[in-house]
């Protein structure tokens, strides 16, 4: 049975309150995390798909995890730089294109993924999808006035 709160969530996704409220999203769903070894995510309860997506700082060379909302794409994840409408592309896309090996944890169990940046007419036929999957991405890519990069993990 599906998660009747996918539909809600997409619906909610298109309102600019969602991008106002992103600190405290972000903020419980780091909590969530933690208190459940990365088997719960605030994304996850919504009924939508989430990673936990580590990279390597491109100037630390640490580690470097996020959560986030994944389009599922047969076996791969493709992610999308959105960064909750801001101007900027979040860290994370940085890291990726300078060092495209990485690790996603789903529900708590790690693999290893190398990442490819979508462009041209690949980008756009994704970029279709996205928005069919997740709707709110149009109006947050409005508000930060940035294309938003697009990656395809695979497992490697």
């Amino acid at each position: 049975m599906r998660n009747p709160l996918a539909a809600l969530a997409r619906k909610l996704g298109t309102q600019p309150l969602l991008m106002s409220a992103s600190r405290a999203i972000i903020a419980t769903d780091r909590q969530l995390h933690r208190w459940f070894g990365g088997r719960v995510t605030l994304v996850g309860l919504a009924g939508l798909p989430s990673l936990r997506l580590t990279t390597t700082g491109r100037r630390s060379g640490l580690p470097r995890s996020t959560n986030l909302l994944y389009y599922p794409h047969g076996s791969e994840f493709v992610l999308t730089g959105s960064n909750w409408g801001r101007p900027q592309n979040p860290a994370w896309t940085h890291n990726l294109r300078e060092n495209p090996r990485a690790t996603v944890a789903l529900r708590g169990r790690e693999m290893e993924v190398k990442a490819r940046e979508l462009e041209g007419e690949e980008y756009d036929r994704m970029w279709a999808e996205l928005l069919e999957f997740w709707p709110g991405y149009e109006m947050e890519r409005n508000e930060a006035g940035r294309e938003f990069p697009v990656f395809v993990l695979s497992r490697s």
